[in-house]
């Protein structure tokens, strides 16, 4: 197989996600030849992704590089990248809250962070936001435990709990928790919110756009008039947000909110930003509650007011997601802590063409990856 290079990966499932687990050092050191690995490991450029090991949809074509802290305030580096289907892009703009729900525990079994009895902690940074998220993995008598009685919806079954919190998550890609400094502002005629708590966020009143809200995902991928307009929108919040010219990128992602009908805070549609997701990303529920809890919001006027420390659900295409909100102080943006399930699926090596390579392959620390 000499037309072939073997790279080690672990396949996982994170939250509602699913995709490879690389360790930053397995991986090329150049930003556009690793992207390269990437889009010829999972068959970026097709539909089906025939070629490669993607799931031929944006949740299952997900990829998490991680390797050993260049923070002291951290255990590892998590570096996320968002491979496009159809196109062969990727894009490490963006975090992914449900991939990083995998992190912890492949990070301890990778022996990257030491594990305790009972309960590991691992601190988390996020290279794509330069944030920390502090995940809880369940490790009874010293191993990762994935069995458990915690069900997530948009996953069958259940599994052990892990708990993240994310710290300081405002500000995430652009500085600031609103962008633009408004909580609700216009754009072509309609309100909306730009907010970054761990994702910039686009966030829309659905009936401003004509729709319920409780539109299957199908029927908003189908509705090209709808998802023209949103485009439209996110493009100049891009501008307003001080992100530039999204048109190649996944941020903003647009969120359509409505007010519940299951007992929950909220009901959202969350795009990714081209289609619709079938659950909701996790990123996505820290931006949208810390958005519930800033008062002015487009969120905080159809959630109606929020008593801190709390906990709400969110509703969304496959059920509802549970989250508590804390408020570290009167000035300080909202901490929120989400609960994940994971599983580790698949062990072995992906293998890509040779010529994906523009050298002999080298290693080095994620630092030398990121973007």
């Amino acid at each position: 197989m000499d037309d072939l290079i073997r790279i080690p990966c672990v396949l996982m499932r994170g939250g509602t996600s699913k995709g490879p687990f690389f360790l930053a050092n397995d991986l090329p050191i150049e930003p556009a030849e690793r992207d390269r690995v990437l889009i010829a490991a999972l068959g970026a450029g097709h539909r089906l992704q025939i070629d490669g090991i993607g799931g031929g949809n944006p949740l299952t074509s997900k990829v998490a590089i991680v390797g050993r802290a260049r923070r002291a305030d951290a255990d590892v580096d998590y570096l996320f990248a968002q491979v496009k289907v159809a196109e062969r892009m990727v894009d490490t703009s963006p975090n992914c809250g449900n991939m990083l729900a995998g992190v912890g525990p492949f990070a301890i079994e990778a022996g990257l962070v030491p594990v305790e009895t009972g309960t590991t902690t691992v601190r988390i940074h996020n290279v794509n936001t330069g944030k920390i998220i502090v995940a809880r993995v369940q490790t009874p008598e010293g191993r990762v435990n994935y069995g458990g009685d915690v069900a997530i919806d948009g996953v069958p079954g259940t599994a052990a709990p892990i708990q993240m919190a994310f710290l300081d998550a405002a500000g995430a890609k652009t500085g600031r928790l609103l962008p633009s400094g408004a909580a609700i502002e216009r754009i072509g005629g309609t309100d909306v919110s730009l907010i970054d708590a761990a994702m910039p966020l686009l966030l829309l009143d659905a009936r401003d756009l004509g729709k319920t809200g409780y539109e299957s995902p199908a029927e908003i991928d189908a509705d090209r008039a709808l998802l023209d307009r949103i485009e439209t929108l996110r493009l100049e919040a891009g501008l307003r947000m001080g992100l530039g010219d999204v048109s190649s990128k996944v941020i903003p992602k647009p969120v359509l909110i409505s007010p519940p009908v299951n007992g929950g805070a909220i009901c959202v549609r969350y795009l990714m930003p081209h289609s619709c997701h079938t659950a909701l990303a996790i990123t996505g529920a820290v931006g949208i509650a810390t958005a519930i809890a800033t008062q002015g919001t487009i969120a905080a006027r159809i959630a109606g007011r929020v008593a801190l420390p709390g906990e709400i659900r969110i509703e969304h295409p496959s059920g509802q997601l549970g989250v508590r909100i804390e408020s570290p102080g009167p000035t300080s943006a909202p901490v929120v802590y989400v609960l994940r399930t994971a599983r580790r699926l698949f062990e072995g090596a992906v293998l890509v063409p040779a010529g994906t390579f523009s050298k002999d392959k080298e290693t080095e620390s994620l630092e030398e990856t990121a973007c």
